[in-house]
């Protein structure tokens, strides 16, 4: 997590709950919840963000199936007021900050083939059928929570600037999960998943983001990776950030990198990543397995100019003699169809 000179973290429960809109026409509340089960082979990522000084929320669902197919839905539901994050058949609940949530969807995924079709988001929905679908997932905190909300030396909040801004405060936390996924009347049982969530909210532009790999990765109740590896548009070394959970408690990545093998769309196809924390290093393992790309475009983007595109891919990581699923999150600005952090590294497809 940036923090500006001058702030410190403020870390308090109450802002597992909804916050009033600053007055900026960008404010935005999220929360994000993954979650899977090595031994059912099944994943699932779920967002909503309210935008309630835009009148809309924004919903996002997508199951990894263990046959490969992707059910996806998205979705700008109108809200009058930023009261609870419940949009379009999605709802969240914390039930006691800091410990427990609970996630629910009623509704349908568009059920594809494969993911990386939602490319073109346009010809995917006319090409894929829409299937019912139903989540239901309990989320309990195996970790400390993670971040906060930037605030000035004195505890004041911190002065953002919001056409560049992506969030005031922000928290992390690796989860166990249980519960179930039903997809077209199938059901998959969650019986000792592990996840991860992290929520944010003040301004956001999803364009002020020059690139990021995000990599949370919960390998038990027990064990976990987050790296975080964020490019400045200014240029010079990459902001590093992230924890290893060891055992209940976390212990602070000093340093580290992500290489990816891309291939010759410039999706990942495998990564290699070097954490360091004070006390030792760790090396971690990607294979990916499919991918979902999601774009953001300004609206008053020319169709010509570059865009920021995130893909979300299921992976098989390993670690210390560890197997488990998790997410690789990439966000970059597409320029001439090559992400800018792969430019930027001299990475080739």
């Amino acid at each position: 997590m940036y923090m500006p000179p001058d702030t410190r973290l403020k870390l308090d429960p109450r802002d597992e709950y909804t916050h009033p809109p600053e007055p900026v026409s960008n404010y935005n509340e999220s929360m994000y919840f993954n979650a899977f089960d090595a031994r059912s082979r099944i994943g699932a990522w779920m967002r909503i963000g309210n935008r309630p000084n835009e009148g809309h929320a924004e919903m996002s669902c997508c199951v990894y199936l263990p046959d490969g197919r992707v059910g996806f839905m998205f979705a700008r539901p109108p809200i009058a007021s930023n009261d609870a994050m419940d949009a379009a058949g999605m709802r969240f609940e914390v039930l006691e900050p800091f410990k427990r949530l609970r996630v629910r969807y009623e509704g349908e995924l568009l059920l594809m083939d494969d993911g990386r079709d939602l490319a073109d988001p346009g010809a995917a929905f006319r090409k894929y059928p829409k299937r019912p679908a139903a989540i239901a997932l309990e989320f309990e905190g195996v970790s400390p929570m993670h971040g906060g909300e930037i605030v000035g030396l004195d505890g004041q909040p911190a002065a953002l600037d919001p056409e560049h801004a992506v969030y005031r405060g922000h928290t992390e936390q690796h989860m166990g999960v249980t519960g179930h996924i039903t997809v077209d009347g199938q059901r998959h049982e969650l019986g000792a998943g592990v996840g991860y969530r992290d929520k944010s909210w003040g301004p956001r532009h999803w364009h002020s983001f020059h690139w990021y790999k995000w990599l949370p990765v919960a390998f038990s109740r027990d064990f976990g990776v987050l790296l975080s590896v964020k490019g400045r548009p200014e240029g010079g070394p990459h902001r590093i950030s992230g924890n290893v959970l060891v055992d209940g408690m976390y212990d602070p990545v000093v340093d580290g990198r992500i290489e990816t093998d891309y291939d010759d769309d410039w999706y990942p196809r495998g990564l290699t990543a070097w954490v360091r924390t004070a006390s030792r290093s760790y090396v971690l393992r990607g294979r990916v397995l499919t991918t979902v790309p999601l774009r953001h475009r300004r609206k008053d983007a020319a169709p010509t100019d570059s865009y920021t595109r995130i893909t979300e891919s299921l992976t098989e990581f390993t670690c210390e003699g560890h197997t488990a699923l998790g997410l690789a999150e990439y966000c970059d600005r597409m320029e001439g169809g090559v992400p800018i952090s792969a430019r930027l590294e001299g990475a080739t497809a």
